[in-house]
C-alpha cells in the first residue's frame, strides 16, 4: 500500500478537532489552483478559435455557454474545497445508490445523439450524468475501500468492491460510452492499488481483464456474438490493423493528424485553420479538439496546454501525499489517474497512437457537463490537501 500521511486514527481526531475555515483556505494548494485556473483561460482560449465558424454570424456563440459553465465549475469548485472530504466517506453508500440510479435513468429516457443515449435533458440545460459520475464514483468506491481498509487483504473483500464497481461501469458501457466505462475501470483499478490490496489479487484482476478484451474484441465476433457496436468494432479494428480500415474508415484519424501538422511551430490561428474552418475536422469542438488547437495555436500552444496538464497532475499526485486518511488517498489517486487516462486516450487518438474513442479532452472540449465535473473533482482534491495539512500541521503542536 502506498504511503500517505496519517492514519485513520489521526483522521478521526482532525475530524473532532473541526478546523477553521480560514486555517483551511491558508492551506489550500495555490499552485494547484493557479494550474487549474490557467487551464480553463487555455481551454477558453481553444473554445474561442475552434468554435469561431461553427454558428453563422455568432463566433462567440460557444465561447459565451463554455464561459458560462466556467463560472458554475468555479462555484463548484469552491464549495467543494470548502467541505470536509470525510462527509463523502460517511455516505458513501448514498453516493454510490444515487449515480448509478440516475446514470441508470439516461438508459430509459436520456437523450439520443450520435447513436448513444447520454444525456438527460432539463429544458434549459443538458447534462451527462455519466461525467459527474466519475467523481462520485470514485467517492463512492473510496468510501467502500476505507471501511473495509482492515479486511482489504480478504479475497472476499476485493471481489465485493470490484462486483459493486463494475454496476456502474456496465451501465454506461451500455449508453454505448465504452470511452467513459474505461475511465471508470482506470480509476478503480488506481484506488484498488492505492488502498493496498494485495498485488496477487490485481495480478489476477489484471489477466481476467485480459481474457475479457480478447474475447470481446476476437473469440466474441468470431463466434457469431458482437459485444460492440458496429463503429466501436470499427474504431479498435482499424488502431490495430490500420492497412485494413477503408477511406472512409481513416477518414476522422487522417484529418486530425493533417490539422496537427499543419499547425507546425506557431499555429495557423482561426481565420487560416482550413481543417477547422472549412469543416473538414470532425467535432472539432469536442472529441478531436486538441487537433483542432494544434492546427490553430501550434506547437507552442500544445506545449503550453500539455504542460499545464502536467503541472495539475504533479499537484494532484503531491496532494495523495499528504493526504491524512486511506480514503483522501484513495479519492486523490483515482481522480488524478481518471485524469491522466483521458488526457491520454483524447491526445493519443488526434495522433493516432491510442484507440478513438469518444471522451472528452478535460478542460478544453466544449461542453458543460465535463467542465463542471473536472472542476467539482478539482475542488474535492483541494479540501483533501487542505485537511491533510492541517491535520499534520495539529499532530505536530
Amino acid at each position: 500500500m502506498l504511503e500517505y500521511a496519517g492514519s485513520q486514527r489521526a483522521g478521526l481526531r482532525a475530524e473532532r478537532e473541526a478546523p477553521h475555515l480560514l486555517a483551511v483556505v491558508r492551506s489550500l494548494d495555490w499552485i494547484l489552483v493557479a494550474g487549474v485556473a490557467a487551464l480553463v483561460v487555455v481551454g477558453l482560449w481553444g473554445v474561442a478559435g475552434v468554435t469561431k465558424f461553427a454558428v453563422p454570424n455568432d463566433p462567440s456563440y460557444y465561447l459565451n455557454r463554455q464561459i458560462l459553465y466556467a463560472c458554475v465549475g468555479a462555484v463548484v469548485l469552491v464549495v467543494a474545497a470548502l467541505i470536509d472530504p470525510d462527509l463523502y466517506r460517511r455516505y458513501w453508500r448514498a453516493i454510490f445508490a444515487g449515480t448509478a440510479v440516475v446514470i441508470a435513468f439516461v438508459l430509459l429516457a436520456g437523450h439520443a445523439a450520435h447513436g448513444s443515449t447520454r444525456w438527460i435533458s432539463l429544458g434549459f440545460f443538458t447534462f451527462q450524468p455519466s461525467e459527474f459520475g466519475k467523481l462520485l464514483f470514485v467517492l463512492a468506491i473510496a468510501g467502500m475501500l476505507a471501511e473495509r481498509e482492515r479486511d482489504l487483504a480478504k479475497w472476499e473483500t476485493t471481489l465485493r468492491v470490484v462486483g459493486i464497481g463494475l454496476l456502474p461501469v456496465v451501465l454506461v458501457f451500455a449508453q454505448p460510452d465504452l470511452g467513459t466505462a474505461l475511465v471508470y475501470l482506470a480509476a478503480l483499478g488506481a484506488m484498488l492499488f492505492i488502498a493496498g490490496v494485495p498485488w496477487r489479487h490485481l495480478a489476477l484482476l489484471g489477466a481476467t481483464l485480459v481474457v475479457v478484451v480478447v474475447g470481446v474484441l476476437w473469440a466474441g465476433p468470431a463466434a457469431g456474438v458482437s459485444v460492440l457496436k458496429g463503429y466501436q468494432q470499427q474504431r479498435l479494428t482499424c488502431f490495430t490493423h490500420p492497412t485494413t480500415c477503408s477511406v472512409d474508415a481513416r477518414y476522422n484519424l487522417e484529418q486530425s493528424q493533417a490539422a496537427i501538422g499543419s499547425g507546425q511551430f506557431r499555429g495557423r490561428g482561426p481565420n487560416g485553420s482550413s481543417q477547422v474552418k472549412l469543416g473538414f475536422l470532425p467535432e472539432s469542438g469536442t472529441d478531436f479538439v486538441f487537433a483542432g488547437f494544434a492546427e490553430q495555436r501550434g506547437f507552442i500552444g500544445a506545449v503550453i496546454l500539455l504542460g499545464l496538464y502536467l503541472l495539475v497532475l504533479w499537484r494532484g499526485l503531491r496532494v495523495l501525499t499528504v493526504a491524512r486518511d486511506l480514503f483522501s488517498a484513495t479519492v486523490a489517486g483515482g481522480i488524478v489517474v481518471a485524469l491522466l487516462f483521458q488526457i491520454f486516450v483524447n491526445v493519443g487518438m488526434t495522433m493516432g497512437i491510442a484507440p478513438i474513442t469518444g471522451i472528452p479532452l478535460p478542460f478544453v472540449s466544449v461542453g458543460g457537463s465535463s467542465l463542471i465535473a473536472n472542476l467539482a473533482a478539482m475542488g474535492v482534491l483541494l479540501a483533501i490537501h487542505a485537511r491533510g495539512r492541517v491535520s499534520r500541521y495539529a499532530r505536530r503542536r
